[in-house]
Order: structure tokens, then C-alpha cells, then sequence
């Protein structure tokens, strides 16, 4: 898992409220336990038609967005099951972001464990970059994971919530058992001053 510290991508638009895990990757796809070839199926039900080509009405398969690396969702992004591919399908599709005004309490884990940042904000916020995306999609935003601040075009910075303890792994770029690993010689320290209290206490 790569560090997330500060970067810039463009914006695009998916305004649709109650985007669930289902929709995001289908449950047909779910045999496999490797994340290769997930982002190709991601909103795979929304992106193809029959024969497998694209459609050339939803947003994310036009040629302006294909660059794009925050997604900006409508209300309540991930509800639906537990699935972990879910984010595993949105990074294989290039995100690096995903900015909603509220997500299911699942998927935000998953997505934080997987390296896929979560960003809440108002509805406001969430609306002015929902118009900036339609209306120009060279737009930028730059993320700042240290400061826990989205900047926006126009210079303002809007503060967004997450764990410390997320935050530290993101920032490493490490998920929880490389954490603990990380602490491996504080562990292996503590352990053998533990074992000698209880020999002496023995």
C-alpha cells in the first residue's frame, strides 16, 4: 500500500445518492480474492451494455473524466453489503478519492484499510464540487491527508474527519498488520521485561 500524504487529481461527477456495494461491483465477481481485473468490473452494470461495450451515457465512460482520480459521490456512497472488493474495484479504476457526505460505516472501513480515502463533507461542499465537475472537468483539487483538509479551486479549505489511527497507517502506508509489524521490536521488549516480572514474581 502506497503512502497518502498530499495530491492533486481531477474531479468527476457520479450525483447519485445511495450508491451500494452491489452496484459498485457486482456480486457475480466476487469468486476471486485477488484484486487484479476488479476495476474493469467496477459499476459494471452501469458502464456496459449487453455486448460488452461502453455506454456511452454514463458519466464515468466519457472521454473528460478518464482522468480523473476523486470521485464525487451523492449521499450515503457504499451501503449495501460487507464486500471488501468494493474498494478494491473503485482503485483499480484509477480512484484515489472518494468525497461524499456521508458513507456506509463498513465500506469507510474497508476503504481506509485498503488505502482508498473516504471524504466527508457538507452538502454544500459536496454540491459546488458536484457543478465544478460538470462544468469544467480540468478541474483540480489537491487532498491533504496531514492536515486533514480538501482545498478547492477557489482557495477555500474544508477540514474532513477520520481515525487517528487511520490516519497513521494511510500516512505510512500500511495496513493494520503492517502496523503491528512496525512495532514488532517494542512488542518483543515488552514481552521479555514482562516475562522476567513474572519469573521474579514466580
Amino acid at each position: 500500500m502506497k503512502p497518502i500524504k498530499k495530491f492533486t487529481g481531477k474531479i468527476a461527477p457520479l450525483p447519485i445518492n445511495d450508491i451500494d456495494t452491489d452496484q459498485i461491483i457486482p456480486a457475480r465477481f466476487l469468486k476471486t480474492t485477488d484484486k487484479q481485473g476488479l476495476g474493469k468490473q467496477a459499476f459494471f452494470d452501469w458502464r456496459y451494455e449487453a455486448d460488452g461495450s461502453d455506454k456511452a451515457d454514463f458519466v464515468l465512460n466519457q472521454p473528460q473524466y478518464q482522468e480523473a482520480s476523486v470521485l464525487i459521490a451523492g449521499n450515503n456512497f457504499g451501503c449495501g453489503s460487507s464486500r471488501e472488493h468494493a474498494p478494491w474495484a473503485l482503485q483499480g479504476m484509477g480512484w484515489q478519492a472518494v468525497v461524499s457526505t456521508e458513507f456506509a460505516d463498513i465500506f469507510r472501513s474497508n476503504s481506509l484499510k485498503n488505502g482508498l480515502l473516504p471524504i466527508i463533507v457538507d452538502e454544500e461542499t459536496q454540491a459546488q464540487l458536484i457543478s465544478l465537475a460538470e462544468e469544467d472537468p480540468e478541474t483540480l483539487v489537491t487532498i491533504d491527508l496531514e492536515s486533514q483538509t480538501l482545498h478547492l479551486p477557489d482557495g477555500r479549505k474544508v477540514k474532513f474527519p477520520i481515525d487517528s489511527f487511520s490516519k497513521e497507517c494511510l500516512l505510512k502506508g500500511v495496513d493494520q498488520l503492517g502496523y503491528l509489524l512496525d512495532l514488532e521490536a517494542d512488542i518483543t521488549a515488552y514481552e521479555e521485561s514482562n516475562t522476567k516480572r513474572v519469573n521474579t514474581h514466580g
